[in-house]
């Protein structure tokens, strides 16, 4: 008789995504209740992940957490973390634990529309997550995209070119040198008469991916509202990036190159 054994370590522990929402501080998205739940969703449908949601800043460090607080975490439970957030209230500590995690650690981070919207005072945030937020010109309105790179996990569930109803973010501080862009607004479509468009280059990317030392950083400004969270092809988009993030899928990428 075949007697099956259990392997020695056991199962596999799931992967944990910190799903943290900054409601503190800035402007405040109405539609980050619904984002936080559909990535927790997404993670609990899919079996790819468990999260852990917060709407604060506490877990965002290495050290213990004080009294009179019990039962929390901090950085070193969770693999990586999906951001949507503005403002900068973390201390010099937290900000060196947060960076630690990524560059060091190997760690995740996949940031949603306004993960670029903060931390404008605090450089390194800048060059991790690969530039900043400035302006969206055109509103929300149907944005024509290209997809650059279409063999990139968080980009498989896209066309070679769509139209999606979103705000779009223009950003500053960024450097097709410094990223791994994986798509891009049609410039050829756009009004560039709009005064509040900045860029001279025509360049405006809607989703992009780069390392940080270690770790592997994805950033999309899809998701200002709602229906944005309820588009399936975003839905898609969001978590093959954190399944590419927390390393159950792809390889790290290389920067640098034009369109």
């Amino acid at each position: 008789m075949l007697v099956s054994q259990a392997s020695p370590q056991g199962p596999a522990r799931p992967k944990r995504i910190l799903a943290w929402g900054d409601t503190l501080t800035a402007y405040q998205h109405d539609s980050i209740s619904h984002a936080m739940a559909t990535i927790e969703r997404l993670g609990r449908e899919s079996g790819a992940y468990d999260t852990y949601i917060r709407t604060d800043s506490q877990l965002i460090s290495k050290q213990a957490i004080p009294a009179p607080a019990r039962n929390t975490r901090n950085l070193n439970y969770f693999d990586a973390i999906f951001f949507m957030g503005t403002g900068d209230n973390l201390d010099a500590q937290q900000k060196k634990d947060l960076m630690s995690f990524i560059k060091e650690d190997g760690k995740g981070f996949v940031g949603a529309h306004t993960g670029d919207d903060a931390f404008f005072d605090w450089p390194e945030f800048g060059e991790m997550i690969g530039g900043y937020f400035d302006d969206h010109p055109w509103g929300v309105f149907d944005a024509p995209v290209i997809v650059e790179d279409p063999n990139f996990p968080a980009m498989k569930m896209f066309p070679a070119t769509f139209s999606i109803r979103d705000e779009i973010y223009q950003h500053k501080d960024f450097s097709r040198e410094k990223v791994h862009v994986l798509a891009r607004l049609d410039a050829s479509k756009l009004d560039l008469t709009n005064p509040k468009v900045h860029r001279t280059d025509r360049d405006f990317p809607v989703a992009w991916t780069k390392m940080y030392g270690k770790g592997r950083v994805f950033y999309s400004t899809f998701g200002h509202a709602d229906e944005a969270w309820d588009n399936p092809q975003v839905q898609k988009m969001y978590l093959a990036a954190l399944k590419w993030a927390l390393r159950m899928e792809g390889e790290d990428v290389t920067v640098g190159g034009g369109r």
